[in-house]
């Protein structure tokens, strides 16, 4: 009996070490020492991201920095044998689900290469970054991987044009998509689109967005991937959150759509961190590989004739598995009833799937618990130093929880009930998934296809049953450990004890079959031990490195009084910023995240300004206005909820404004050197004269912050946006 505990408990510490560090099996391919006739150079793609980003500096739109980097960019294409041609454009831009619109002047780099007729196969980065990031990886990852694709494809026989837009003003509003596409007549000839990003600066790239229907996005996926990553429970996912690229510009369009992206280390995202040296060769290399596949599949061969709708997921980047959707989910329906059937029949469906849900809701519960009580103690992103050290945690309590469940109020249940259990529920948990998300009915079709075969094959053989439920519930951690790494990435800001019950799911079919009989104190004792352990390290280990900083931005504020203010996630400050005063948590006028504020001196920043005309119009009154930005990078017209803006835009190009909260305020936004002076028009449904705030911003701080800059803790940096000085004024419209 003692054999079998220690041999149990030598199957947990090897379940805790495949979730633990899964992500090194989910890394992009080597860089082959020299690249082969035809294949993506990245040691050559490098050298020209190097020429271009040579200040090594934020450019964000319509700024000097980025003029540098458009020039450097045009000689670069020039010297690759290619003919850019440079667009020059004042735009505004809007989103269906966000109540602001989003102006900029953007200059889009163009080249096309190919046959002068046919539809055109467009390739898209931006050039221009955060204000807080030198954008090596975002997109710098993007454009140098298109130029390369550029030069290899310039010298094939291609049967379609091939166009390459480099645009600028993504990072503003995606003004730069909105541009080509509302005024560069390349745009009406466009069929099929590729798109390159970067939400961090190492990892695979992964295809995250597809066209729907997505069966010839997938097929032209297909024919021109070597190592992919790609599964559909991610696209479904991604429409779920409210991140947006390029692709949100285009995809109205009848085009078939690839989406490509690195999404790994994002504390360096939009920060000083995304720098030439933080970006992986691999991914690079791997992003332009994988581009260039699809990009030369599509453009000798065209996009495959498929219809319908696909599911399918990559295995380690080694082949990828396609399935139509409908197949997918009447497989599922099928399992579900056969396990249903079968857990009725052997008298399953009672205390055996009370075990099973115990143990999922157990691992939900105790580690939402724990992480409430984690983020008490240590405000903040406290995983973010270590985040092995968080996932370990929440993987020992996922595992400690199951075993707890299996070993008391399942110790009555034998096995073949609990398997039983445990598959259903596993099932069960798919089916809800693919209410929001089809696309997961992947993940829950191939492992307990293997249950049913084993017991017809026990007809055979008695251990093939034994055999059969072993080997699946191999592989579904196997094919589970992979989806959890994703999510892991994908969820910067948590809540990571979601990982605790999908952990449950994966493991519990091989918990069932490698649980002991017999006394289980020891084992149940020892869970708490190791637990308690993980806890202590999650609480202890440093919440930021060298590698993994904190985000910690400073602001000057001047409106009616002066402000200083620093956005740490409420972290608490520092022994020097304690000994400024009484710091405050405060939401400001310009976001939803509440900052620590602290009286400040009373200097001369001039807040922008605005001249306005109104007049009637049908739906309320149209007011024009001109912009003067006294000195602002950007200029942000903030109109309370209860102003109804209902257009805004260019003079005679107002766009209609998106849906939000119905609490939430409207915003007419406008960034770079063009905003000074810039005409705009609002159609505002109220009758009457309305108040606002008009917010400018620039880039720095006044040198009076010098000491906050100072005190700064290590290993802290200004993310999502440089720091600032902020002068905010009260307008009537």
């Amino acid at each position: 009996m003692g054999t079998r505990f220690i041999g149990f408990a030598g199957i947990l510490l090897a379940l805790l070490a495949v979730l633990v560090f899964k992500g090194a099996l989910v890394a992009p391919p080597a860089v082959p020492e020299a690249a082969a006739p035809g294949a993506f150079d990245a040691a050559r793609a490098f050298a020209r991201l190097e020429r271009i980003l040579a200040d090594r500096q934020p450019h964000p739109v319509d700024s000097a920095a980025n003029d540098r980097v458009r020039n450097r960019l045009v000689a670069e294409l020039g010297a690759a044998g290619l003919q850019p041609r440079v667009t020059d454009t004042m735009t505004c831009s809007n989103f269906a689900d966000a109540p602001s619109i989003n102006c900029a002047r953007v200059r889009n780099v163009v080249v096309t290469i190919g046959p002068a007729e046919g539809r055109h196969l467009l390739l898209v980065s931006h050039y221009d970054s955060n204000g807080a990031s030198p954008g090596a990886a975002d997109d710098g990852i993007g454009v140098a991987s298109m130029i390369e694709i550029a030069a290899l494809l310039r010298g094939e026989q291609l049967r379609r044009p091939v166009t390459f837009l480099f645009n600028e003003g993504e990072e503003t509003g995606l003004n730069g998509a909105r541009a080509f596409l509302d005024s560069d007549p390349v745009a009406r000839q466009v069929d099929t689109l590729i798109n390159l990003e970067a939400r961090g600066t190492e990892g695979p790239a992964i295809m995250f967005e597809t066209s729907r229907p997505n069966a010839g996005a997938i097929a032209a996926f297909t024919a021109g991937s070597r190592r992919p990553f790609a599964n559909s429970l991610s696209t479904d996912f991604y429409r779920l959150i409210p991140n947006s690229t390029d692709v949100a510009v285009f995809e109205d369009r009848p085009w078939t759509i690839l989406n490509y992206a690195i999404i790994g280390n994002e504390t360096r995202y939009h920060s000083p961190g995304d720098e030439l040296a933080a970006l992986d060769r691999r991914s690079l290399h791997h992003m332009g590989s994988e581009a260039l596949g699809a990009a030369r599949a599509i453009a000798v061969e065209g996009v495959p004739s498929a219809t319908g709708e696909r599911i399918y997921a990559d295995f380690y980047g080694l082949f990828l598995v396609v399935l139509p959707l409908l197949l997918g989910l009447i497989l599922l329906g099928l399992l579900i009833l056969f396990f249903a059937l079968l857990g009725w029949r052997r008298k399953a469906l009672g205390l055996p799937l009370l075990t099973a849900l115990a143990a999922i809701s157990g691992a939900g519960l105790l580690a939402f618990a724990v992480d409430w009580l984690t983020s008490a103690l240590r405000p903040g992103d406290y995983w973010r130093g270590y985040p092995l050290v968080t996932f370990a945690f929440m993987y020992v309590v996922a595992l400690s929880s199951a075993c707890a469940a299996l070993l008391t109020i399942g110790k009555r249940a034998d096995r073949a009930q609990l398997r039983i259990a445990a598959w259903l529920l596993f099932l069960l948990a798919g089916a809800l998934a693919c209410l929001v998300a089809p696309g997961a009915a992947i993940y829950f079709i191939f492992p307990p296809l293997l249950v049913p075969a084993g017991i017809l094959l026990g007809r055979v053989h008695p251990a093939a049953g034994r055999i059969g439920a072993i080997a699946a519930a191999l592989l579904l951690l196997v094919t589970f450990a992979e989806i959890l790494h994703l999510i892991e990435l994908l969820l910067i800001d948590g809540p990571y004890w979601i990982l605790a019950p999908l952990a449950v799911l994966a493991t519990l079919p091989l918990l069932v079959e490698a649980r002991p009989d017999g006394k289980t104190r020891p084992l149940l004792w020892g869970g708490v031990a190791v637990a308690a352990v993980a806890w202590a390290a999650v609480l202890l280990v440093p919440r930021s490195t060298p590698d993994r900083q904190q985000l910690f931005t400073i602001e000057y504020i001047r409106d009616d009084a002066a402000r200083w203010a620093i956005s740490n996630k409420r972290v608490g400050l520092p022994g020097p910023f304690e000994a400024m005063g009484d710091w405050a948590l405060t939401e400001l006028p310009y976001s939803s995240r509440r900052r620590w504020t602290l009286a400040a001196p009373a200097l001369p920043v001039p807040a922008p300004a605005i001249e306005a005309v109104s007049a009637p119009a049908a739906e309320g009154r149209l007011v024009t206005l001109t912009l003067r930005a006294n000195g602002s990078n950007s200029v942000a017209l903030r109109l309370p909820p209860e102003v109804r803006l209902l257009r805004a835009g260019m003079p005679g190009q107002a766009l209609p404004v998106g849906e939000g909260a119905e609490d939430s305020p409207s915003w007419v936004r406008c960034v770079g050197r063009s905003c000074d002076g810039m005409r705009l028009e609002l159609l505002l449904g109220n009758a009457e004269p309305v108040d606002a705030q008009l917010i400018g911003t620039r880039a720095g701080l006044p040198r009076e912050a010098q000491p906050l800059v100072a005190a700064r803790p290590a290993n802290s940096r200004p993310q999502y946006g440089p720091d600032s000085t902020i002068a905010i004024a009260r307008v009537r419209l």
